[in-house]
């Protein structure tokens, strides 16, 4: 039934004009349209929507991931961009911020103003 639905997905924002930047001038993204206040960004012919709240809370768990071909170069590039990532005890991450899992996905995580936790992924092959 919902598999041939395109995926949309939502991250909440209280800062939807820091919000707009993030998402368009250093991710990259394209603002396709404002949308009952939400933002709405294309992101590989899918739907990213940022959605304004009262208020939001840092999130502990990765709220969304972007996979890609090259996460050494996405990860350069969203450096270069002012990106900071982050680094969890417990695990060893390449300087870059980088981690490689056991299955071979190479993954970083970043945080967008709100604090909703992001990555980038490179899946290993299968």
């Amino acid at each position: 039934m919902l598999s041939d639905a395109r995926l949309q997905t939502l991250i909440l924002t209280d800062r939807i004009d820091e919000a707009e930047r993030f998402y368009r001038d250093r991710l990259g993204l394209e603002l396709r349209e404002k949308s009952d206040g939400a933002l709405v960004f294309d992101v590989g012919g899918g739907d990213l929507r940022v959605s304004p709240v009262p208020q939001t809370n840092p999130s502990e768990h990765t709220v969304a991931g972007f996979a890609v071909d090259d996460v050494d170069a996405t990860v350069a590039a969203l450096g270069s961009r002012g990106i900071v990532f982050e680094r969890f005890d417990g695990f060893t991450h390449e300087d870059s911020g980088v981690l490689t899992t056991p299955y071979g996905a190479r993954v970083a995580w970043f945080r967008d103003p709100d604090g909703n936790l992001l990555s980038v992924v490179q899946f290993g092959a299968a």
